[in-house]
């Protein structure tokens, strides 16, 4: 079998990070060009908070999805049919204006002789969710991912998320949902399975996503 490169490996350069203390500063440099004094009582700590939360926000760049997934199970009785994970709180960030998307995720495979504990398939939405995104590349990355590592028979990924960038500024239309899915192998292929696993996420859709 030929190797093939992670999907969340391509075309990915080596990234000189700045120090803790160049990122306060760039704060500092956002504070004055709002219009205020980072010197001031309630702002004299931003810059190191706001550096702490960027950690959180951005751990995904740390994590590595595939290794998450490398180790799964054979001792499964034969069980092949289809494995849903549901309703994955999802918090990621617009890397056009750095604003929140907020919403969920729902991801299925049909196992090819191992599966994978539940907890690794959500771990794998977070640490993609955790970088700078959009929403269709996000899908795709889960996706992706869980095809290349676990070889399944068929992968889904829906994500439902609220965008900031136009909820908050711009068109300023709250209550949007954007929608996207990926289907591979057997929810690509064959009708039946992809009209399965639709039903079974349809449940928990339409119940509101914060904005």
């Amino acid at each position: 079998m030929n190797e093939v490169t992670p999907p969340h490996r391509l075309s990915q350069n080596p990234i000189q990070r700045p120090s803790r203390a160049e990122a306060e500063a760039a704060v500092r440099t956002l504070l004055l060009w709002a219009g205020d004094d980072p010197d001031r009582e309630g702002l004299v700590d931003t810059p190191a908070r706001v550096a702490r939360a960027y950690e959180e926000f951005f751990q995904g760049y740390a994590d590595d999805p595939v290794e998450m997934l490398a180790r799964s199970f054979e001792e499964t009785d034969g069980y092949d049919e289809m494995v849903v994970l549901r309703d994955i709180r999802l918090e990621s960030h617009c890397e056009h204006h750095m604003v929140p998307i907020i919403g969920k995720a729902h991801v299925a495979y049909l196992p090819n002789g191992r599966v994978v504990g539940i907890s690794k398939l959500a771990r794998v939405v977070e640490t993609y969710a955790k970088r700078l995104q959009i929403q269709e590349k996000l899908t795709a990355q889960i996706a992706n991912t869980i095809e290349s590592v676990l070889q399944p028979k068929g992968v889904a990924v829906v994500i439902e998320a609220a965008h900031q960038c136009m909820t908050t500024r711009g068109i300023h239309k709250p209550g949007v949902t954007m929608v996207t899915s990926r289907m591979l192998g057997a929810f690509r292929e064959n009708l039946s399975t992809r009209k399965e696993f639709l039903s079974m996420i349809q449940g928990s859709r339409g119940g509101g996503i914060e904005g």
